[in-house]
């Protein structure tokens, strides 16, 4: 019975990313042409593959089943066709990479322009959230996270700057008012600007000097999503409103041009750079391999 892999891929697809809307995203076709496909599939086998409600699309049974097998046969199958690729004299194809908001901003910045010129022909899709995810049932080809977030079974490349670190800053009109901390622990009297992740978790201010590690749990008027929302908090600090604590290079302008001020300067914690991760279970996909090479190289 022959069925067409267009279809086979469009039920991996919902079936992967749990509805119509993010399937068309990871295929980058219309929901309504991925639900058409599905049906057929469903009509050839004479079973039902996804129960639809309009909240939500899980696989049946039978779906999950077929979605087992079918998976990481497909792989197989864009994995064999990819080592084609390899005879070009550019790659050509899409690569998706799943990155935090921190490395969109502070890292990419510098890799991806030179990258996309020196290999036109590739198609470079970011998905940016600080929430670790799978990447392959996501439909990412790779993603950047940071080494204490990274799996076992994955394969870690470093990208971007190797060492980095938290600053606390705050405007000069705020420590004029307010005075300036002297210890970490002086942030338990000053109003703070929190970070919340996606979690529901709010991480600790981490202080460290000689070995001597502190941490801190300030409170102050204002919590935003860590991620793009942090751009508020930084906005609120430059405008006076309180002290901010966030990756260096993202405080950087504010505190080279004079907006903000450095605080506790001596306690601000280093940390290595982020990671480049993918599975080591199959083969690389040539933009992918492209994109290794070009950051190895040191390209940037």
């Amino acid at each position: 019975m022959p069925f067409d892999l267009a279809d086979l891929e469009a039920f991996v697809a919902v079936a992967r990313a749990g509805g119509f809307r993010g399937g068309a995203r990871l295929r980058g076709v219309s929901a309504s042409g991925l639900s058409g496909a599905v049906r057929r599939l469903e009509d050839q086998l004479g079973v039902r593959l996804l129960n639809r409600t309009t909240r939500s699309v899980v696989p049946t049974d039978a779906g999950r089943v077929l979605l087992d097998r079918l998976g990481p046969a497909l792989n197989e199958v864009t994995a064999a066709l990819d080592v084609v690729n390899g005879f070009r004299e550019r790659p050509v194809g899409m690569l998706r990479l799943n990155v935090p908001v921190s490395a969109a901003r502070l890292v990419l910045p510098r890799i991806l322009p030179p990258f996309l010129a020196a290999y036109p022909d590739i198609r470079l899709e970011i998905v940016a959230e600080d929430s670790f995810v799978d990447v392959i049932a996501a439909g990412c080809d790779a993603g950047i996270r940071y080494d204490e977030r990274l799996e076992l079974d994955m394969i870690a490349v470093p990208i971007g700057p190797r060492v980095q670190r938290f600053a606390t800053a705050a405007a000069p009109s705020y420590l004029e008012r307010h005075g300036r901390p002297a210890h970490p622990r002086d942030l338990l009297d000053h109003v703070c600007l929190r970070g919340r992740f996606v979690s529901g978790t709010m991480p600790a201010w981490e202080f460290e000097r000689d070995g001597d590690i502190v941490r801190v749990d300030p409170a102050g008027p204002l919590i935003v999503q860590s991620g793009g929302v942090m751009d508020l908090a930084v906005d609120v600090a430059v405008a006076g409103s309180g002290i901010v604590h966030l990756f260096e290079d993202w405080l950087r302008p504010h505190l080279d041009s004079g907006a903000l001020e450095p605080i506790l300067e001596q306690w601000w914690q280093r940390f290595s750079g982020p990671f480049l991760y993918y599975p080591g279970r199959r083969l690389v996909p040539a933009p992918l391999r492209a994109f290794i090479d070009f950051i190895k190289t040191g390209a940037t």
